[in-house]
């Protein structure tokens, strides 16, 4: 889990946000999920996921590089809205939030063994 408050540790990601299962997505890049995640909860982004009340964290991925991760987000934005509900619920069946907004954490994807399970 990653905390929202604390330290904060630079890690550059890739982030797709859904107003709810199978609903409107959003993809963007950052290297504070938790915090910019918290932002979006809270509707202080102005613009199109406070519009569209874009709230629930439903995926996510780790890069090495802000670089890397900003292609990655190109990419993904390229993609046909299909491919991104696939790659969703390859990691999260039940489109779980995976953003604790009373603790501030971000949960982990479950691994490929615990997505066998489903």
């Amino acid at each position: 889990m990653f905390p929202f408050g604390g330290l904060i540790r630079k890690t550059p990601c890739v982030y797709i946000l859904a107003s709810r299962g199978n609903g409107t997505l959003y993809v963007d890049v950052t290297s504070h999920l938790a915090g910019r995640v918290n932002l979006h909860v809270q509707e202080l982004v102005p613009g199109f996921t406070a519009r569209h009340h874009i709230h629930s964290l439903v995926y996510y991925e780790m890069h090495p590089t802000m670089e890397a991760a900003i292609t990655r987000e190109k990419q993904l934005k390229k993609w046909n809205r299909l491919w991104k509900i696939r790659l969703i619920e390859q990691a999260s069946p039940e489109w779980t939030d995976l953003f604790n907004r009373e603790g501030g954490e971000i949960a982990d994807l479950p691994t490929d063994d615990e997505r066998r399970k489903f």
